[in-house]
C-alpha cells in the first residue's frame, strides 16, 4: 500500500505542475496568428501622410507636402520685359548692335524694345483713329506721309478702323545698321490684335471682332547718334509673312 500511495502523490504533484505552465506559458491549438514582427526587431516607423511635415521640418505648415528634389532650372538667355515679353538682340543684329553701343553708349536695347513696343502702341491705335497729330512727331516725314495717305483714302471710302492691340509675344531687335552717325534698328513685333474695318452703314467690310490675330511686324526705326533729341522715328513698316 505504502508504494501505491508514493505513486499517486508522483501523480498529483505531476499534473498540479503542468497545469500551472498552462497557466503561464497558454496553449496552442494549432489555429494561432503568427506574430506581426519579430519582437526583437526596432519599432517600425509609421508611414508618412499627406500634409504631415518631414522630419526635422519644425515650425512649418503642417500641409506642406514634401516633394522630390529637382535640379534648379538653367537660366534662359533670353531676355523678357513686363508680362513675359520676350525682347533679344537676334544674331543677324548683333554686330551692328555693338557699333551702336559704341557710338552712343547710353544705347540700350532692351530699354530700347522697350519703348519700341510703345510707340508701337500708339501709332497702330493713332492710325485706326485718323489721328494725325499723335502720328506725326513718330514718324519720319516720307512715312507720314504714307500713313496720312492712307488716313484720307479710308476717308473717301467712307469707311472707318477698328484695332484693338490684346497684348505682346515678342520685340526682338532683327537687324541694324550703323551709317556714319545715323544708326537703323529693325524690331520684329508679334502682337494679338483684333481689327475690323466697317463701311458707311456700320456694317462689317473687313474682319472679325470675335477673332484675335497673331500679326508679326517688322518696323525700323531711326536715329542721329551724335542728336541731342533722344526719340527714334519710324521709316519702314511691313508685314511678315
Amino acid at each position: 500500500m505504502g508504494n501505491n500511495y508514493d505513486i499517486i502523490l508522483i501523480g498529483l504533484v505531476a499534473v498540479f505542475l503542468i497545469l500551472r505552465l498552462r497557466s503561464v506559458l497558454g496553449k496552442r491549438t494549432g489555429n494561432e496568428r503568427p506574430p506581426t514582427r519579430d519582437p526583437l526587431a526596432p519599432p517600425t516607423p509609421p508611414a508618412p501622410r499627406v500634409g504631415d511635415a518631414p522630419a526635422g521640418a519644425a515650425g512649418r505648415s503642417d500641409n506642406v507636402v514634401s516633394l522630390p528634389a529637382t535640379a534648379a532650372p538653367r537660366p534662359s538667355s533670353t531676355a523678357t520685359g513686363p508680362g513675359g515679353i520676350r525682347a533679344t538682340v537676334m544674331p543677324t543684329a548683333a554686330a551692328a548692335i555693338s557699333a551702336i553701343r559704341a557710338a552712343d553708349p547710353a544705347f540700350d536695347p532692351m530699354g530700347f524694345c522697350g519703348g519700341a513696343r510703345a510707340a508701337f502702341t500708339a501709332i497702330v491705335e493713332a492710325f485706326a483713329k485718323d489721328d494725325v497729330a499723335t502720328l506725326r512727331p513718330l514718324l519720319d516725314g516720307p512715312t507720314f506721309s504714307s500713313f496720312e495717305a492712307a488716313i484720307r483714302a479710308r476717308a473717301e471710302r467712307r469707311e472707318t478702323a477698328e484695332t484693338t492691340l490684346i497684348g505682346f509675344e515678342a520685340s526682338d531687335i532683327a537687324a541694324a545698321e550703323l551709317q556714319g552717325t545715323h544708326a537703323s534698328v529693325t524690331v520684329r513685333f508679334v502682337s494679338e490684335q483684333i481689327n475690323v474695318v466697317r463701311n458707311a452703314d456700320g456694317q462689317i467690310a473687313d474682319g472679325n471682332p470675335n477673332e484675335v490675330q497673331r500679326v508679326v511686324d517688322l518696323w525700323t526705326f531711326r536715329r542721329d547718334t551724335k542728336s541731342g533729341d533722344p526719340n527714334w522715328l519710324l521709316t519702314k513698316t511691313e508685314s511678315e509673312g
